[in-house]
């Protein structure tokens, strides 16, 4: 089987992540995978989270969207139906919620950090492109924070970055795949988005057998190559973030 796009089975897209790309965000970044960009941005707003009020604690939340020609047919905006789709909830839920597993809530007391993930370009693994995106706009958001004595430190306890695997079948087998575009992870007969940690732990594992089951050691696979992946975009992250 050869890719489409002529990559190893293990080799991620090209990435190309452009920090500080708007100017009034206190954290931003365009996020480039292969054909698939996303713009992330980090807000901070001087309150917390309803049900965290007097906790002292503060919060880390998400939305994410896509434009209407992000996809080779029009998508309809969210505003024009007059609400959100379900994908559209879990994907930001899912950014959310990364975000949330590797910030120090207490550190960064009460006050939130709104993430906001666009996506101006879809061809495949939008989901795992933002939360890679927004980790790094959310760190910048913090050292704005801190520039301005908001913070004393960082409150950041790993980094994270997320990727997809999954199991397409050609003419000679079945082969597990890294960082899918469109054209082959809508062929897949196994779809997997994986969130970690840069200390190896995970964050979300979701794995669907779209078109049959798979096998327990098919499963270690695609983990031992989605964690391979998150290594490198690890090293992309530490590369534009520096020693925090």
């Amino acid at each position: 089987m050869k890719r489409i796009d002529n990559r190893e089975f293990d080799e991620l897209r090209k990435v190309k992540i452009t920090n500080h790309y708007l100017m009034h965000a206190e954290g931003s970044v365009l996020i480039e995978m292969g054909d698939t960009k996303v713009i992330c941005t980090a807000t901070i707003e001087e309150k917390t989270a309803q049900h965290l009020k007097g906790t002292g604690k503060g919060w880390v939340t998400a939305e994410y969207g896509m434009l209407p020609r992000s996809t080779s047919t029009r998508k309809q905006r969210d505003s024009s139906r007059g609400k959100i789709d379900g994908r559209t909830m879990e994907i930001q839920r899912l950014i959310g919620r990364s975000l949330r597993s590797v910030t120090d809530l207490e550190q960064l007391g009460e006050r939130s950090i709104w993430i906001d993930c666009d996506v101006i370009q879809a061809d495949g693994g939008t989901r795992t492109a933002s939360i890679t995106g927004a980790f790094i706009a959310m760190v910048e958001a913090m050292k704005w924070m801190k520039e301005n004595g908001r913070i004393e430190t960082i409150p950041v306890k790993n980094f994270v970055s997320a990727v997809s695997v999954g199991i397409v079948a050609s003419d000679d087998g079945d082969h597990i795949l890294l960082d899918l575009p469109y054209a082959e992870d809508s062929v897949a007969k196994v779809d997997m988005n994986i969130v970690m940690t840069d200390q190896g732990e995970y964050i979300e594992v979701q794995g669907t057998g779209e078109d049959s089951p798979f096998r327990p050691e098919q499963l270690q696979q695609m983990i031992t190559l989605a964690a391979k992946g998150c290594r490198e975009l690890n090293q992309i992250q530490k590369e534009i973030l520096g020693d925090l």
